[in-house]
């Protein structure tokens, strides 16, 4: 077990980290505004299982064929932004709920969910992140470094719960204000049709 003079300037680190404004946090806030504050949570969820993904990848040093290939690495951001553009295509085709009748076209739970875990594992940069932020926290003293990764990776997860779960409720209740106007709900679906589109467009051009 870590010790918590270990743990909590990492936690520290992690919330801090989870607030810079990057792709994770702003595909929570647009879902949230879009769909509600629980459809964000959900993709919060989905966002934080891809994050177990990553965090087994690094603590087996799977992560590092992600920094050795280009084309693994090409491959996987293409899946990702492909993914991203087509989610662009779906808000801007969507049409508005008139007002009163919000529960009839409310998303899946696990599609919300699923589109999270997509959205964050389709981007390798994620795993290449913790590779290079995870190992500045673990100590060979300490016992088996595979081990510590998966606490550090578990401890970051619960950091990016708090966080992000913030910005789906106060994003939600934005959201949910906003869908009272057909007009609101039409500049929202642009507006996250936009943001998906650009996202996807980060990502196709990420270097290593």
């Amino acid at each position: 077990m870590m010790p918590l003079d270990a743990l909590i300037p990492f936690f520290m680190a992690s919330l801090v980290l989870a607030l810079v404004p990057g792709p994770d946090n702003i595909f929570v806030m647009t879902q949230s505004a879009v769909h509600g504050r629980m459809s964000g949570l959900l993709v919060t969820l989905g966002l934080c299982t891809g994050l177990l993904v990553h965090t087994t990848a690094v603590a087996f040093g799977v992560a590092a064929v992600f920094t050795a290939s280009a084309l693994a690495f090409a491959v996987l951001k293409t899946v990702g932004a492909a993914y991203l553009l087509y989610l662009a295509v779906l808000s801007f085709r969507a049409r508005p709920t008139p007002p009163g009748e919000g529960g009839k076209d409310r998303m899946a739970a696990g599609k919300l969910y699923v589109r999270g875990i997509v959205m964050n594992v389709t981007n390798p940069k994620v795993s290449i992140f913790f590779l290079a932020f995870l190992p500045q926290f673990a100590d060979p003293k300490r016992g088996a470094i595979t081990v510590q990764m998966i606490i550090l990776g578990n401890v970051f997860i619960v950091a990016t719960i708090l966080v992000f779960g913030t910005i789906a409720l106060m994003a939600g209740a934005l959201g949910e204000w906003l869908t009272r106007s057909v007009r609101a709900q039409l500049i929202m679906n642009r507006l996250a049709g936009t943001v998906f589109g650009l996202l996807a467009l980060k990502l196709i051009t990420t270097e290593r």
